[in-house]
């Protein structure tokens, strides 16, 4: 179903909202993978937001991995906007004692369906979670968010082997496919490419995706839940650093800290993107 104007311009608030306190929290904790929560913080903005059924405390809502576990600096803003946990816990992100480590633990943040920083074991949590759905015939769908670099890994070839084997059609990988890594752009470091063709030889449907369009991105997650027989990826190309204009597709800011020049430079950089975006929704 096609967004209306205003569903469009809250999204946009939203995305807008979460990127600002990313920034934020990346200032507090001295440093934290940016580049890589830029670039997938319209994905998580139409999940939480539109897509899932997101309910802290009920067993019947969908799930969802964070493979790169490492953008937890970006997850830990989108659960503690939903009420997950108190926002005076976003100055504390890295912090010694904090609640909110860099990679973020299942068991001390509410809201997280699973613990995730070693790369490329998030898929395999989601198959089996996808798996435990239809063994207790839950309706629930999972969602696992990976990024391109990930990909490398080989625990993702046999995870994503299995469900295709097993035909699990309520699990929806994402790929947020921004090109970048953190010793260099992908395509350099080891290239992915026939990607798409991977994918479908492991029997999964694949939906390409511009990552940076919200109506875009709830017209593939629509799609996705219609797919039956196999599992559904997203590929969706993205710009490391989204909104962030000397950040934008710099692989050197797969992490970075920002001193208070940076910071002013970032924060009025995010206002134009928005507005620009803003500026760009049909019927408003």
């Amino acid at each position: 179903m096609a967004l209306s104007a205003d569903e469009h311009k809250k999204l946009e608030e939203t995305a807008f909202r979460l990127r600002k306190l990313t920034l934020d929290t990346v200032v507090s904790a001295g440093g934290g993978h940016i580049g890589g929560a830029m670039s997938a913080m319209d994905c998580l903005t139409v999940l939480y937001h539109h897509v899932m059924n997101f309910k802290m405390d009920d067993p019947t809502r969908d799930r969802f991995v964070l493979s790169k576990g490492h953008i937890g600096v970006g997850m830990a803003p989108v659960l503690a906007d939903l009420g997950c946990f108190p926002k005076d816990w976003l100055p504390t992100y890295s912090h010694i004692q904090s609640h909110l480590g860099m990679h973020l633990d299942a068991g001390k943040v509410p809201g997280l369906d699973a613990s995730t920083g070693s790369l490329g074991h998030g898929l395999s949590l989601a198959v089996g979670m996808a798996a435990g759905a239809r063994q207790l015939e839950q309706s629930w769908r999972t969602y696992c968010l990976m990024g391109d670099g990930e990909c490398n890994e080989g625990a993702i070839w046999e995870a994503a082997m299995s469900a295709g084997q097993w035909k699990l059609d309520n699990l929806c990988g994402i790929v947020d496919v921004n090109h970048a890594m953190i010793d260099g752009m992908t395509v350099d470091v080891m290239g992915l490419e026939p990607f798409e063709d991977k994918w479908r030889a492991f029997n999964w449907e694949v939906i390409n995706v511009k990552g940076s369009s919200i109506p875009d991105l709830v017209d593939a997650f629509d799609k996705a839940k219609t797919i039956k027989g196999k599992p559904t990826v997203l590929l969706m190309d993205t710009v490391k650093g989204e909104g962030i204009d000397f950040m934008e597709g710099d692989y050197t800011w797969h992490y970075g800290s920002i001193d208070d020049e940076k910071y002013a430079k970032a924060s009025e950089s995010l206002q134009k993107h928005y507005e620009k975006r803003l500026s760009a929704v049909k019927g408003a």
